[in-house]
């Protein structure tokens, strides 16, 4: 019912930014709340960020805290992941979720395919 796309990811170097990209297709987007997941080599499924269906709310994960933001643009249909400070353990696929809240793999329901962010110290 929800198609999600990530884009914007890339080879940054460390303390540098990068600006992710969500687009959603499908039902309307101003219907759920959205997040994002990253998951780098060998490890598990890491909550980073997750945005009300109206934005106005925003919850984050412990390792990113004061270093990335979400937001969304309803009229656009997108979700943006700023990072700023970027660390080279920030290195991970990242994913797009939405149609759930919280901070667990199983509280969402739509998956994007994921961008890949990597940063070299």
């Amino acid at each position: 019912q929800v198609q999600l796309e990530e884009s914007g990811g890339g080879l940054v170097q460390a303390g540098g930014s990068l600006r992710l990209s969500c687009a959603a297709s499908g039902r309307t987007f101003s219907s759920y709340a959205m997040g994002w997941f990253r998951q780098a080599p060998g490890k598990e499924r890491e909550f980073v960020a997750a945005i009300t269906r109206t934005g106005i709310s925003t919850d984050y994960g412990d390792s990113v805290k004061g270093r990335f933001t979400i937001s969304r643009d309803n009229a656009k249909n997108t979700v943006y992941l700023q990072m700023n400070s970027l660390k080279s353990e920030d290195t991970a696929v990242y994913y797009c979720v939405t149609s759930g809240w919280g901070r667990k793999t199983s509280d969402y329901t739509y998956w994007g395919q994921g961008t890949q962010v990597t940063v070299s110290s």
